[in-house]
Protein backbone atom coordinates (compact mmCIF):
# COMPACT_ATOMS: atom_id res chain seq x y z
CA UNK A 1 0.00 0.00 0.00
CA UNK A 2 1.36 3.41 -0.99
CA UNK A 3 2.22 5.67 1.94
CA UNK A 4 1.57 9.42 1.64
CA UNK A 5 2.80 11.80 4.33
CA UNK A 6 1.74 15.42 4.70
CA UNK A 7 3.92 17.63 6.89
CA UNK A 8 1.81 20.56 8.04
CA UNK A 9 -1.87 20.85 8.90
CA UNK A 10 -2.38 24.40 7.66
CA UNK A 11 -4.64 25.52 4.82
CA UNK A 12 -2.62 23.89 2.03
CA UNK A 13 -2.09 20.65 3.95
CA UNK A 14 -5.79 20.34 4.76
CA UNK A 15 -6.78 20.86 1.12
CA UNK A 16 -4.28 18.20 0.01
CA UNK A 17 -5.61 15.85 2.69
CA UNK A 18 -9.23 16.35 1.64
CA UNK A 19 -8.25 15.37 -1.90
CA UNK A 20 -6.15 12.36 -0.91
CA UNK A 21 -8.86 10.77 1.27
CA UNK A 22 -10.91 10.22 -1.88
CA UNK A 23 -8.74 7.14 -2.38
CA UNK A 24 -9.36 4.46 0.24
CA UNK A 25 -6.43 2.31 -0.91
CA UNK A 26 -3.54 4.42 0.36
CA UNK A 27 -2.12 5.07 3.81
CA UNK A 28 -2.12 8.77 4.75
CA UNK A 29 -0.23 10.30 7.65
CA UNK A 30 -0.66 13.93 8.65
CA UNK A 31 2.19 15.27 10.79
CA UNK A 32 2.05 18.56 12.65
CA UNK A 33 3.82 19.81 15.76
CA UNK A 34 0.56 21.53 16.70
CA UNK A 35 -2.64 19.74 17.61
CA UNK A 36 -4.79 22.22 15.73
CA UNK A 37 -5.23 23.90 12.37
CA UNK A 38 -4.83 27.63 12.97
CA UNK A 39 -7.27 29.82 11.01
CA UNK A 40 -4.67 32.58 10.79
CA UNK A 41 -6.74 35.25 8.95
CA UNK A 42 -9.25 35.23 11.81
CA UNK A 43 -6.76 35.67 14.65
CA UNK A 44 -7.44 39.41 14.54
CA UNK A 45 -11.01 38.72 15.68
CA UNK A 46 -9.56 36.78 18.60
CA UNK A 47 -7.38 39.73 19.57
CA UNK A 48 -10.40 42.04 19.31
CA UNK A 49 -12.52 39.75 21.53
CA UNK A 50 -14.94 38.97 18.71
CA UNK A 51 -14.15 35.27 19.00
CA UNK A 52 -12.39 32.71 21.18
CA UNK A 53 -9.78 30.02 20.58
CA UNK A 54 -12.40 27.48 19.50
CA UNK A 55 -13.48 29.85 16.72
CA UNK A 56 -10.00 30.20 15.19
CA UNK A 57 -8.76 26.62 15.47
CA UNK A 58 -9.76 23.23 14.12
CA UNK A 59 -8.71 20.15 16.11
CA UNK A 60 -6.63 17.87 13.87
CA UNK A 61 -7.43 14.66 15.75
CA UNK A 62 -11.19 15.05 15.36
CA UNK A 63 -10.80 16.35 11.80
CA UNK A 64 -8.92 13.23 10.73
CA UNK A 65 -11.47 11.03 12.51
CA UNK A 66 -14.28 12.86 10.72
CA UNK A 67 -12.75 12.24 7.30
CA UNK A 68 -13.59 8.56 7.85
CA UNK A 69 -10.62 7.11 5.97
CA UNK A 70 -9.56 3.56 6.95
CA UNK A 71 -5.84 4.29 6.74
CA UNK A 72 -5.58 7.92 7.83
CA UNK A 73 -3.65 8.86 10.96
CA UNK A 74 -2.61 12.12 12.58
CA UNK A 75 0.69 12.32 14.44
CA UNK A 76 1.59 15.17 16.77
CA UNK A 77 5.32 15.18 16.06
CA UNK A 78 8.17 17.60 15.37
CA UNK A 79 10.07 16.74 12.20
CA UNK A 80 13.85 16.92 12.56
CA UNK A 81 15.23 15.11 9.52
CA UNK A 82 14.01 13.89 6.13
CA UNK A 83 15.98 11.19 4.34
CA UNK A 84 14.85 10.90 0.73
CA UNK A 85 17.08 7.91 -0.02
CA UNK A 86 15.50 5.73 2.66
CA UNK A 87 12.16 7.60 2.44
CA UNK A 88 12.08 8.10 6.18
CA UNK A 89 11.14 11.06 8.37
CA UNK A 90 12.89 11.32 11.74
CA UNK A 91 11.20 13.22 14.54
CA UNK A 92 12.17 14.81 17.85
CA UNK A 93 10.04 12.20 19.60
CA UNK A 94 12.30 9.46 18.09
CA UNK A 95 9.43 8.12 15.98
CA UNK A 96 10.25 7.29 12.38
CA UNK A 97 7.61 7.73 9.67
CA UNK A 98 8.07 6.14 6.25
CA UNK A 99 6.71 7.55 3.01
CA UNK A 100 6.40 6.85 -0.69
CA UNK A 101 5.08 10.34 -1.40
CA UNK A 102 5.72 13.43 0.67
CA UNK A 103 3.81 16.72 0.75
CA UNK A 104 5.66 19.64 2.31
CA UNK A 105 3.06 22.02 3.71
CA UNK A 106 4.58 23.42 6.91
CA UNK A 107 4.04 27.04 5.85
CA UNK A 108 6.06 30.07 6.85
CA UNK A 109 6.96 31.98 9.98
CA UNK A 110 7.78 35.60 10.67
CA UNK A 111 11.34 36.47 9.66
CA UNK A 112 13.22 38.45 12.28
CA UNK A 113 16.36 39.96 10.66
CA UNK A 114 19.41 39.43 12.87
CA UNK A 115 20.70 42.83 11.75
CA UNK A 116 17.91 44.50 13.79
CA UNK A 117 18.90 44.08 17.42
CA UNK A 118 16.19 43.81 20.03
CA UNK A 119 13.62 42.06 17.85
CA UNK A 120 13.74 39.00 20.09
CA UNK A 121 11.16 40.77 22.25
CA UNK A 122 8.78 41.54 19.39
CA UNK A 123 5.43 39.77 19.18
CA UNK A 124 4.89 37.25 16.35
CA UNK A 125 1.16 36.96 15.80
CA UNK A 126 1.54 34.19 13.22
CA UNK A 127 1.92 31.86 16.18
CA UNK A 128 -1.30 31.36 18.12
CA UNK A 129 0.32 31.31 21.56
CA UNK A 130 2.12 34.56 20.76
CA UNK A 131 -1.12 36.07 19.49
CA UNK A 132 -2.70 35.15 22.82
CA UNK A 133 0.19 36.77 24.67
CA UNK A 134 -0.18 39.86 22.52
CA UNK A 135 -3.93 39.94 23.20
CA UNK A 136 -3.22 39.90 26.94
CA UNK A 137 -0.52 42.58 26.58
CA UNK A 138 -2.90 44.80 24.65
CA UNK A 139 -5.66 44.36 27.23
CA UNK A 140 -3.19 44.97 30.06
CA UNK A 141 -2.21 48.30 28.49
CA UNK A 142 -5.86 49.31 28.36
CA UNK A 143 -6.33 48.26 31.97
CA UNK A 144 -3.26 50.20 33.16
CA UNK A 145 -4.61 53.34 31.55
CA UNK A 146 -7.92 53.22 33.39
CA UNK A 147 -6.24 52.07 36.62
CA UNK A 148 -3.87 55.03 36.70
CA UNK A 149 -5.91 57.70 34.91
CA UNK A 150 -6.70 59.70 38.08
CA UNK A 151 -3.01 60.03 38.93
CA UNK A 152 -1.37 60.02 35.52
CA UNK A 153 -2.27 59.54 31.90
CA UNK A 154 0.96 58.20 30.44
CA UNK A 155 1.23 57.74 26.72
CA UNK A 156 0.76 54.23 25.39
CA UNK A 157 2.36 53.72 22.00
CA UNK A 158 2.08 50.51 20.00
CA UNK A 159 4.41 50.19 17.02
CA UNK A 160 3.65 47.84 14.12
CA UNK A 161 6.62 47.28 11.83
CA UNK A 162 5.60 46.14 8.36
CA UNK A 163 2.69 47.49 6.34
CA UNK A 164 1.69 44.39 4.42
CA UNK A 165 -1.61 42.63 5.00
CA UNK A 166 -0.77 41.38 8.49
CA UNK A 167 0.55 44.71 9.70
CA UNK A 168 -2.32 46.76 8.32
CA UNK A 169 -5.01 44.39 9.61
CA UNK A 170 -3.66 44.15 13.15
CA UNK A 171 -3.04 47.91 13.40
CA UNK A 172 -6.59 48.66 12.23
CA UNK A 173 -8.16 46.14 14.61
CA UNK A 174 -6.22 47.46 17.61
CA UNK A 175 -7.10 51.07 16.81
CA UNK A 176 -10.78 50.27 16.36
CA UNK A 177 -10.93 48.14 19.50
CA UNK A 178 -9.20 50.70 21.71
CA UNK A 179 -11.39 53.52 20.40
CA UNK A 180 -14.52 51.45 21.10
CA UNK A 181 -13.20 50.59 24.57
CA UNK A 182 -12.63 54.18 25.67
CA UNK A 183 -15.88 55.42 24.15
CA UNK A 184 -17.95 52.70 25.78
CA UNK A 185 -16.43 53.24 29.23
CA UNK A 186 -16.20 57.02 28.91
CA UNK A 187 -12.63 56.78 30.22
CA UNK A 188 -10.76 60.08 30.28
CA UNK A 189 -7.25 58.73 29.63
CA UNK A 190 -7.88 58.16 25.94
CA UNK A 191 -4.46 58.73 24.42
CA UNK A 192 -3.39 55.40 22.99
CA UNK A 193 -1.21 55.83 19.90
CA UNK A 194 -0.60 53.31 17.15
CA UNK A 195 2.06 53.73 14.47
CA UNK A 196 2.64 51.52 11.46
CA UNK A 197 6.00 51.63 9.72
CA UNK A 198 6.51 50.76 6.06
CA UNK A 199 9.90 50.48 4.35
CA UNK A 200 8.09 51.13 1.06
CA UNK A 201 6.68 54.45 -0.13
CA UNK A 202 3.18 53.22 0.68
CA UNK A 203 1.29 50.67 2.73
CA UNK A 204 0.27 47.35 1.13
CA UNK A 205 2.94 47.41 -1.61
CA UNK A 206 1.96 45.47 -4.70
CA UNK A 207 -1.78 45.96 -4.34
CA UNK A 208 -3.91 48.20 -6.56
CA UNK A 209 -3.65 51.97 -6.05
CA UNK A 210 -7.37 52.14 -5.25
CA UNK A 211 -7.14 49.45 -2.58
CA UNK A 212 -4.12 51.20 -1.08
CA UNK A 213 -6.01 54.51 -1.05
CA UNK A 214 -9.09 53.03 0.64
CA UNK A 215 -6.96 51.30 3.27
CA UNK A 216 -4.79 54.34 3.90
CA UNK A 217 -7.87 56.53 4.39
CA UNK A 218 -9.29 54.01 6.85
CA UNK A 219 -6.07 53.91 8.89
CA UNK A 220 -6.05 57.70 9.05
CA UNK A 221 -9.70 57.70 10.09
CA UNK A 222 -8.78 55.37 12.95
CA UNK A 223 -6.04 57.75 14.07
CA UNK A 224 -3.15 55.52 13.08
CA UNK A 225 0.16 57.23 12.34
CA UNK A 226 1.43 55.91 8.99
CA UNK A 227 5.19 56.22 8.49
CA UNK A 228 6.50 55.31 5.03
CA UNK A 229 9.94 55.06 3.39
CA UNK A 230 11.35 54.18 6.79
CA UNK A 231 13.04 51.10 8.24
CA UNK A 232 13.44 49.88 11.78
CA UNK A 233 17.13 49.84 12.68
CA UNK A 234 17.17 48.64 16.28
CA UNK A 235 15.13 48.31 19.48
CA UNK A 236 16.72 49.40 22.75
CA UNK A 237 15.02 49.84 26.14
CA UNK A 238 11.53 50.18 24.66
CA UNK A 239 12.71 52.63 21.99
CA UNK A 240 12.44 51.92 18.26
CA UNK A 241 15.21 53.65 16.30
CA UNK A 242 14.17 54.43 12.73
CA UNK A 243 16.15 55.10 9.56
CA UNK A 244 14.66 58.61 9.28
CA UNK A 245 16.59 59.61 12.39
CA UNK A 246 13.70 59.49 14.85
CA UNK A 247 13.05 57.19 17.77
CA UNK A 248 9.72 56.12 19.22
CA UNK A 249 9.10 55.00 22.77
CA UNK A 250 6.73 52.02 22.65
CA UNK A 251 4.77 49.89 25.07
CA UNK A 252 5.19 46.91 22.79
CA UNK A 253 6.23 46.29 19.22
CA UNK A 254 4.86 43.88 16.62
CA UNK A 255 7.08 42.87 13.71
CA UNK A 256 5.37 41.78 10.48
CA UNK A 257 8.15 42.80 8.10
CA UNK A 258 8.54 39.53 6.26
CA UNK A 259 8.32 35.75 6.30
CA UNK A 260 10.58 32.77 5.76
CA UNK A 261 9.76 29.14 5.11
CA UNK A 262 9.74 26.64 7.94
CA UNK A 263 13.25 25.38 8.67
CA UNK A 264 12.12 21.89 7.68
CA UNK A 265 13.01 22.84 4.10
CA UNK A 266 16.67 22.76 5.12
CA UNK A 267 16.35 18.99 5.30
CA UNK A 268 15.77 18.64 1.57
CA UNK A 269 18.40 19.07 -1.12
CA UNK A 270 16.08 20.82 -3.57
CA UNK A 271 15.91 24.25 -5.19
CA UNK A 272 14.81 27.03 -2.85
CA UNK A 273 14.52 30.81 -3.02
CA UNK A 274 16.08 33.30 -0.61
CA UNK A 275 13.12 32.93 1.76
CA UNK A 276 13.70 29.19 1.99
CA UNK A 277 10.57 28.40 -0.01
CA UNK A 278 10.80 25.31 -2.17
CA UNK A 279 10.71 26.06 -5.90
CA UNK A 280 8.19 23.77 -7.57
CA UNK A 281 7.17 22.96 -11.13
CA UNK A 282 3.69 23.27 -12.59
CA UNK A 283 2.68 19.99 -10.90
CA UNK A 284 3.82 21.17 -7.42
CA UNK A 285 6.81 18.81 -7.51
CA UNK A 286 10.33 19.65 -6.39
CA UNK A 287 13.08 19.94 -8.98
CA UNK A 288 14.84 16.70 -7.97
CA UNK A 289 12.22 14.36 -6.61
CA UNK A 290 8.98 13.55 -8.41
CA UNK A 291 7.54 12.00 -5.25
CA UNK A 292 8.04 15.12 -3.10
CA UNK A 293 5.60 18.00 -3.44
CA UNK A 294 5.55 21.45 -1.84
CA UNK A 295 2.41 23.56 -1.49
CA UNK A 296 1.01 26.70 0.05
CA UNK A 297 3.24 29.28 1.70
CA UNK A 298 6.14 26.82 1.84
CA UNK A 299 6.42 26.80 -1.96
CA UNK A 300 7.37 29.35 -4.59
CA UNK A 301 4.43 28.97 -6.96
CA UNK A 302 4.19 30.67 -10.34
CA UNK A 303 1.22 31.24 -12.63
CA UNK A 304 1.19 30.60 -16.37
CA UNK A 305 2.80 34.01 -16.99
CA UNK A 306 5.73 33.13 -14.74
CA UNK A 307 4.65 35.50 -11.96
CA UNK A 308 5.24 34.42 -8.37
CA UNK A 309 1.95 34.14 -6.54
CA UNK A 310 1.58 35.78 -3.12
CA UNK A 311 1.04 33.46 -0.13
CA UNK A 312 -2.64 33.39 0.80
CA UNK A 313 -5.54 31.00 1.35
CA UNK A 314 -6.59 30.94 -2.32
CA UNK A 315 -3.16 29.79 -3.49
CA UNK A 316 -3.04 27.29 -0.61
CA UNK A 317 -6.35 25.81 -1.79
CA UNK A 318 -5.34 25.59 -5.44
CA UNK A 319 -1.85 24.18 -4.82
CA UNK A 320 -2.95 21.76 -2.10
CA UNK A 321 -5.79 20.36 -4.17
CA UNK A 322 -3.52 20.05 -7.21
CA UNK A 323 -0.82 18.17 -5.29
CA UNK A 324 -3.39 15.76 -3.86
CA UNK A 325 -4.83 15.06 -7.32
CA UNK A 326 -1.39 14.54 -8.85
CA UNK A 327 -0.25 12.07 -6.20
CA UNK A 328 -3.36 9.99 -6.84
CA UNK A 329 -2.76 10.30 -10.59
CA UNK A 330 0.81 9.01 -10.23
CA UNK A 331 -0.41 6.09 -8.13
CA UNK A 332 -3.14 5.32 -10.67
CA UNK A 333 -0.76 5.87 -13.61
CA UNK A 334 -2.71 8.80 -14.97
CA UNK A 335 -1.52 12.04 -16.53
CA UNK A 336 -0.50 14.83 -14.19
CA UNK A 337 -2.55 18.02 -14.03
CA UNK A 338 -0.88 21.41 -14.29
CA UNK A 339 -1.56 23.79 -11.45
CA UNK A 340 -3.15 27.02 -12.65
CA UNK A 341 -3.03 29.41 -9.69
CA UNK A 342 -4.93 32.67 -9.88
CA UNK A 343 -6.33 35.08 -7.35
CA UNK A 344 -10.07 35.57 -7.03
CA UNK A 345 -9.32 38.87 -5.38
CA UNK A 346 -8.19 40.12 -2.02
CA UNK A 347 -10.05 41.25 1.09
CA UNK A 348 -8.52 43.22 3.95
CA UNK A 349 -10.01 43.53 7.44
CA UNK A 350 -9.76 47.16 8.55
CA UNK A 351 -11.20 47.22 12.05
CA UNK A 352 -14.72 46.47 13.23
CA UNK A 353 -17.23 45.69 10.52
CA UNK A 354 -15.18 47.43 7.88
CA UNK A 355 -13.07 45.88 5.15
CA UNK A 356 -11.78 46.66 1.69
CA UNK A 357 -11.36 44.42 -1.29
CA UNK A 358 -10.51 43.94 -4.92
CA UNK A 359 -12.86 41.39 -6.49
CA UNK A 360 -11.55 39.45 -9.51
CA UNK A 361 -9.54 42.56 -10.47
CA UNK A 362 -12.82 43.96 -11.78
CA UNK A 363 -14.03 46.27 -9.03
CA UNK A 364 -13.33 47.42 -5.48
CA UNK A 365 -15.57 47.21 -2.43
CA UNK A 366 -15.26 48.79 0.99
CA UNK A 367 -17.05 49.17 4.29
CA UNK A 368 -19.71 46.80 5.60
CA UNK A 369 -20.25 45.12 2.21
CA UNK A 370 -16.59 44.10 1.96
CA UNK A 371 -16.70 42.91 5.57
CA UNK A 372 -19.71 40.67 4.88
CA UNK A 373 -18.04 39.23 1.78
CA UNK A 374 -14.93 38.45 3.81
CA UNK A 375 -16.97 36.72 6.51
CA UNK A 376 -18.82 34.70 3.87
CA UNK A 377 -15.53 33.51 2.36
CA UNK A 378 -14.27 32.45 5.78
CA UNK A 379 -17.54 30.70 6.67
CA UNK A 380 -17.48 28.83 3.36
CA UNK A 381 -14.10 27.38 4.28
CA UNK A 382 -14.81 26.71 7.94
CA UNK A 383 -18.31 25.23 7.66
CA UNK A 384 -17.33 21.91 6.02
CA UNK A 385 -14.47 21.52 8.50
CA UNK A 386 -16.87 22.04 11.40
CA UNK A 387 -19.08 19.33 9.97
CA UNK A 388 -16.11 16.98 9.77
CA UNK A 389 -14.91 17.62 13.32
CA UNK A 390 -18.45 17.19 14.61
CA UNK A 391 -18.53 13.77 12.96
CA UNK A 392 -15.05 13.00 14.24
CA UNK A 393 -15.90 14.08 17.77
CA UNK A 394 -18.96 11.81 17.85
CA UNK A 395 -16.87 8.94 16.50
CA UNK A 396 -14.12 9.38 19.09
CA UNK A 397 -16.60 9.70 21.96
CA UNK A 398 -17.85 6.20 21.17
CA UNK A 399 -14.41 4.66 21.48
Amino acid sequence: MDKVVIIGGGYAGIYALRELVKSKNIKITLIDKHTFHNLQPEVYDLIANKSNIADVTVDLTTLCAGLNHPYLEYKNLKVRQIDHNTKKIFTEEKEIVEFDYLVMAAGTRTFFPTAISGLNNADDIKKLHRAMFFKQSFENELFKKIRDEAKQCADTHIVVVGAGLSGVEIAAEMAYNSRKFFKRGKFSCDNMKISIISSSDTILPGLTPELIRISHDRLKELGINVITNTKLQKCVDKYAFLSNGTKIHYSFLIFTGGVEASKITDELDVAKNKKGQIIVNEYMQTDKYENIFAIGDMAEIKNSAGEIMPPNVTIARISGTNAGKNILNIINKKKLIKCQPKLDGILIALGGQYAAGNIFNLFHVKGRLAYEIKKYVFTSYRAPLLKLIKTGYSKLRKI
